[in-house]
């Protein structure tokens, strides 16, 4: 009480608790190869230099950190090439996806590097699970997008790698069909602001994103475009498929066909004769898939095991059965006929008891009247 009273008049505190908290690893690493980092290494989340044109897009796709820098390589003469990279890290895969169909230009080809990359003449962008990289040369003696190759192999290994469902891919890429697919064309989104940016046919305010929906769009020979979006409930769905349907036609727009598969929507658009437009909604069926994450409660397991003893005791009883048939019958009738055959008789035949005479003595029937 004493000390108590005294730490209270002389206005003592106790010591806070120190947390030491580690920095995340850097998006961008000191060397890639023969190249040099310019800048020192990002600290914090580096959101606050994401260009400004691009930064809602980015943010409704769940941007969590942000770097840039360029690097020197030397040639091995008197000058350096140079390039710059830019690391955009999300919360999940699809919004990586997202990104990276908003950066994608028309024209550009595929490249087998990470998940997805495409370039062009001077710009190789690239998806690796949560990240989303873009290079381009610097100046004059810039890097090709050739000479960026085997930095950014080297660069994935450094990137933060996606924990659990994050890493997972949303479904309506995989849905689209494949005949007549454009595939630059394709672009998920999963705001407003990207979709439009992205071209979408149908009202960015009418489709519903501010109720977890996702769109994707995506053009095929003819000048048809097909648009798939899913919602959590199919009662989102089928509100907002009549909101769609109703904004379109107010627009004018050329032949629409809705179709409405659980909380699936699928429209198309655009050229499509109205035969065709209906056979491509119609041909696409969403695909159900239900998994467990939790562990099944103990009761249930209980009773499992209770199951498997019951048929288990029942397939032993049974077996146990039908062997002491089979020895019984083995001793009976293998012991009655090694009486027979000691007796001196045949051990398999017994006439008496396979023939009834109804004959009588003397070979007279039995049904002949008696004198």
């Amino acid at each position: 009480m004493g000390v108590a009273a005294n730490a209270q008049a002389t206005g003592a505190v106790p010591p806070a608790k120190t947390m030491l908290m580690e920095p995340p690893t850097p998006l961008l690493p000191a060397t890639l190869g023969k190249g040099q980092r310019a800048a020192e290494g990002d600290s914090g989340d580096g959101l606050g230099q994401v260009d400004a044109a691009d930064a809602a897009v980015l943010k409704e796709d769940g941007l969590k950190r942000f770097a840039r820098s360029d690097y020197g390589v030397s040639n091995g003469k008197d000058f350096w090439l140079q390039v710059n990279f830019t690391v955009y890290q999300f919360v999940d895969a699809s919004g990586a996806i997202s990104a990276y169909d908003y950066f994608k230009k028309p024209g550009m080809h595929a490249q087998k590097l990470g998940d997805d990359a495409v370039s062009n003449a001077d710009e190789l962008l690239m998806r690796s699970g949560v990240n989303v990289v873009a290079g381009h040369g610097v100046g004059r003696f810039g890097l090709n997008p050739q000479q960026m190759t085997p930095l950014l192999q080297e660069l994935i290994d450094h990137l933060p790698k996606a924990v659990g469902t994050a890493g997972l891919s949303p479904m309506l890429p995989s849905l689209l069909p494949a005949k007549g697919l454009g595939a630059d064309s394709v672009k998920y989104a999963l705001g407003p602001l990207g979709y439009a940016a992205m071209g979408g046919v149908a009202p960015a305010d009418a489709v519903g994103f501010e109720k977890s929906g996702e769109a994707i769009t995506a053009r095929y020979k003819g000048g048809g475009v097909l648009t798939l979006l899913l919602y959590p409930t199919p009662a989102i769905a089928g509100d907002r498929g009549r909101a769609i349907e109703a904004a379109m036609n107010a627009q004018g727009a050329a032949t629409i066909k809705l179709r409405r598969e659980g909380p699936m929507l699928a429209i198309a658009s655009g050229a499509w004769p109205a035969t065709e437009a209906q056979k491509m909604v119609d041909s696409i069926h969403l695909r159900s898939e239900v998994s467990f994450d939790k562990p099944m409660p103990l009761e249930f397991h209980a009773e499992v095991a209770k199951t498997y003893s019951l048929l288990q005791s029942i397939a032993i009883f049974c077996g146990v059965g039908a062997l002491a048939a089979v020895v019984l019958g083995l001793f009976l009738g293998g012991g009655r006929a090694a009486v027979r055959v000691m007796m001196g008789k045949p051990a398999a035949t017994e006439p008496e008891f396979l023939r009834i005479d109804l004959h009588g003595p003397a070979g007279k029937s039995l049904r002949e009247p008696k004198t």
